[in-house]
């Protein structure tokens, strides 16, 4: 049985979700969400998440530039505003604390590494990562190395001292 926490937790995400939703955000059925990402925007309704995409922890879409209050007060400068749609194609990873700013395009089948600051579009099958963040190598490059990296495990045994190792740190029933 589901601890209520763990419940009340879930059903908060979804509330949050649906009302991002019902605000304009537009996200496939099938996007992984890990943990709630911090922000959606304060204009959700200008952010596109394609199918089969994971969102890591902490990810910040910014679809405005709030520094523009700055200079709005000067002649010819009063109606200025910088905004864009931020738009995640399929297939995607974007990691833990990332920020993508406004008018950035992600494409499909491509990684934006943990707290990379992504400023313009990156284009298909590339990984990204730093600040700001700048083209790191193919993703299938990147798949080369991650399975030569891969240390020898057994996953039946990973899965249970992952399980383990969390019951102890946090001893409520999951």
């Amino acid at each position: 049985m589901k601890s209520i926490p763990n419940r009340a937790s879930k059903f908060f995400r979804r509330l949050l979700l649906w009302n991002m939703k019902r605000r304009g955000l537009q996200i496939a059925d099938d996007c992984r969400l890990i943990a709630w990402p911090s922000c959606f925007g304060s204009e959700p309704w200008l952010v596109s998440i394609g199918r089969h995409v994971i969102i890591s922890y902490g990810v910040r879409f910014i679809t405005h530039d709030g520094a523009t209050w700055v200079f709005r007060n000067r002649p010819g400068y009063s109606g200025v505003i910088r905004y864009g749609r931020i738009t995640v194609h399929d297939n995607c990873f974007i990691g833990t604390e990332s920020v993508i700013l406004p008018g950035v395009s992600i494409g499909p089948n491509s990684i934006v590494g943990a707290g990379a600051v992504v400023r313009s579009d990156i284009p298909p099958d590339e990984v990204w990562g730093g600040v700001p963040a700048r083209y790191l190598c193919r993703v299938d490059d990147f798949a080369q190395k991650a399975l030569h990296e891969t240390p020898p495990y057994d996953p039946v045994n990973y899965r249970r001292n992952k399980r383990e190792e969390l019951l102890r740190h946090y001893p409520y029933p999951w």
